[in-house]
């Protein structure tokens, strides 16, 4: 069980990375388009969003798989079932994924690319 809500995880992790691709290369073809480059502006909105519940998912997942660990520690006889995860610490260490380096990579290149073309020219 607790395998499948990694995997959800990661699932749900690679599809926002799909979907603010496919937004952001749209608002681009919006943009070419009709010419108005308010679209390329509008397009940090969603990556912006999308980064945020990646992370979030990221962080989810992250805290499942110390669910996993401690549960596969365990004798069979006293599994309980529990799948709550244990979330210690303060706030902001919830935002920690916000900065991995995948998302940093992944979305800054999002980000850069929504520069070029603002600055650019689309």
């Amino acid at each position: 069980m607790i395998q499948a809500v990694i995997a959800r995880m990661a699932g749900n992790s690679f599809l926002l990375k799909g979907w603010s691709v496919t937004l952001v290369a749209a608002l681009f073809a919006l943009a070419a388009k009709d010419a108005n480059k308010n679209y390329v502006n509008v397009a940090f909105i969603p990556v912006v969003i999308f980064w945020i519940l990646d992370a979030y998912y990221l962080y989810e997942e992250r805290l499942f798989r110390g669910v996993y660990d401690r549960v596969r520690r365990l004798d069979e006889s006293q599994i309980d079932f529990s799948m709550t995860p244990t979330r210690e610490g303060p706030l902001w260490t919830r935002m920690v994924p916000f900065y991995d380096p995948l998302l940093l990579v992944f979305y800054g290149a999002l980000i850069a690319a929504i520069l070029s073309a603002k600055f650019l020219g689309a």
